[in-house]
């Protein structure tokens, strides 16, 4: 041990104790990671930068943590200022014992933090079945929001070389850790994903050029949100290096994703990526899913290294268990290299049929992890008329003509999505021939499989369907579907479903009649 770190054992030692801290706190708890160490006392966290260099970060000088410290405070500031307060010093007093703040020299820098709830992270709501489906539209509503806020880049060129750079240095971690990583397995996932980043190289620019590369968050996963007074807040953001978290912004949705596939949870995947597409600017995204079968491996090659670094520092038995833990994301990197083909899926039927909801639950078992894009002409509608998803709109946005334009502007989305290399699901009434000829058509120019579904169900069902409705971005009332009964719908050629059962047998159905073997939860 060096000098620098035996002073700075020494700091962490007065940190644990309950003296250091005014007020007096009852307890200090210590948390520590691969980069970190934080106290919790009373009302506060306290966090001290290891002095420790990786080759993806240096905090061996004191200079170098309080710089560290500083840009934390300030990227964090973007999306958790009620959790980040202020950097003060570990200083020594005249009577030679440390002391947190004061006017002496600082031997070590600490972060100040406001504590939250340690059961609210999602994390531990995910681990402990907490972790509602239903929170997932507002986490990505807000991570669209941040991303759509953020600084873009200066330059196209941080489109490609910053993961030139983390797949040269997971490769040297795989190489230095062969009992952990097979080193035949760990040289086959490197060339792959080496040969689908040279691939997707001319999109990847294009993106950076159309202002998809952005100062993200650089580590979302669910240690790094939590939820305070009833929303999810990002924190922990990447701060020891811009350059590391200034990336394609679906490189960034790509660590949530990937994270909440290694938890079992792919329907929760499936609606982050779907209320992402809807609620983050412009269209590029779509097409840009090409790139979800490169940054999901490389997200979970990043976490695998992550936790061998875990390893190191873990008491007791912790360490076998980490390094477990980072054989397992080795394997899912591998996983996420396969992913399935494109394919084009419509379901049609009057309102209240449960068009929506069947497409929301049948989606995470189409096309590669994590699902499938839903494209409902509901929201498509809302996004023409410049309308928030539950405003009604007036009787003019219903004509022939507009839904004519509402049908266009989902089949291009539809498109752009299949050209990403996705499996999409069109979410529309399809009352007409021509309409549901016209998705046929669409698939059969983009050379992928198409399969329509009709739902029905009597009339007297839709209308309670209907009038049970809450916050719904359907404007359908009952008075839609006696409207609607009265379509010639024409020579039906979807596969017509039952839609009066429980959603879970309509969603099997769907899927059973389209070839679709259901995913299992891990």
């Amino acid at each position: 041990m060096g000098e620098a770190d035996s002073l700075q054992a020494k700091v962490l030692d007065f940190l644990g104790r309950p003296q250091a801290y005014a007020p007096l706190p009852a307890t200090v708890e210590r948390i520590e990671t691969h980069a970190s160490i934080v106290f919790l006392a009373g009302a506060f966290a306290y966090k001290v930068k290891r002095a420790v260099k990786y080759n993806f970060l240096d905090f061996s000088t004191l200079a170098k943590r309080h710089a560290a410290c500083l840009n934390e405070l300030r990227v964090n500031a973007r999306t958790a200022p009620q959790l980040y307060l202020e950097v003060v010093p570990v200083t020594i007093g005249e009577n030679g014992a440390f002391r947190l703040g004061g006017d002496g020299a600082p031997v070590e820098w600490v972060l100040t933090m406001r504590r939250f709830d340690q059961a609210k992270l999602y994390y531990r709501m995910a681990g402990e079945g907490r972790l509602g489906l239903a929170l997932m539209p507002r986490l990505a509503e807000i991570i669209a929001a941040f991303h759509d806020s953020a600084d873009r880049a200066l330059s196209t060129d941080q489109a490609v070389w910053p993961l030139e750079g983390v797949l040269r240095d997971n490769a040297e971690t795989f190489a230095a850790n062969a009992a952990i990583f097979p080193p035949q397995a760990a040289r086959a996932l490197d060339d792959a994903m080496r040969e689908r980043l040279a691939a997707l190289a001319p999109l990847l620019k294009a993106r950076a050029h159309g202002g998809y590369v952005r100062h993200c968050h650089g580590d979302l996963h669910l240690r790094n949100i939590v939820e305070i007074d009833g929303a999810p807040v990002l924190f922990d953001a990447i701060e020891f290096d811009d350059l590391l978290a200034t990336i394609d912004v679906l490189y960034d949705l790509a660590f949530l994703l990937m994270d909440l596939g290694k938890r079992g949870l792919g329907p929760h995947a499936n609606a982050v990526l779907n209320a992402y597409l809807d609620a983050a600017a412009g269209t590029g995204n779509l097409v840009g899913l090409a790139t979800l079968p490169l940054f999901l491996p490389m997200r979970a090659t990043i976490r695998a290294k992550v936790e061998l670094l875990r390893a190191s520092f873990a008491a007791g038995g912790q360490g076998e268990a980490t390094r477990e833990e980072a054989r397992a994301y080795f394997a899912l990197a591998r996983d996420f290299l396969d992913p399935a083909a494109a394919r084009l899926i419509a379901i049609g039927g009057l309102s209240g049929t449960g068009k929506s909801a069947v497409a929301r639950a049948i989606a995470p078992h189409l096309g590669g992890f994590p699902g499938a894009v839903h494209v409902r002409s509901d929201v498509e509608r809302k996004r023409l008329f410049g309308a928030a998803p539950l405003q009604r709109l007036p009787a003019e946005a219903y004509t022939p003509e507009v839904t004519e334009r509402v049908y266009a502007m989902c089949r291009k989305r539809a498109l752009m999505a299949l050209e990403g290399g996705q499996a999409v699901i069109l979410d529309a009434v399809h009352a007409r021939t021509e309409e549901r000829e016209a998705l046929a058509a669409l698939a059969a120019d983009k050379g992928v499989p198409f399969s329509g579904l009709w739902l029905e169900a009597p009339a007297e069902i839709l209308r309670d369907r209907i009038a049970a409705r809450t916050a719904d971005v359907s404007d359908a009332t009952a008075a839609v579907v006696d409207v609607q009964r009265g379509y010639a719908i024409g020579p039906q050629t979807f596969h017509v479903i039952d839609a009066n059962r429980p959603l879970d047998q309509v969603a099997a159905s769907c899927l059973e009649r389209i070839g679709i073997k259901p995913r299992a939860a891990s």
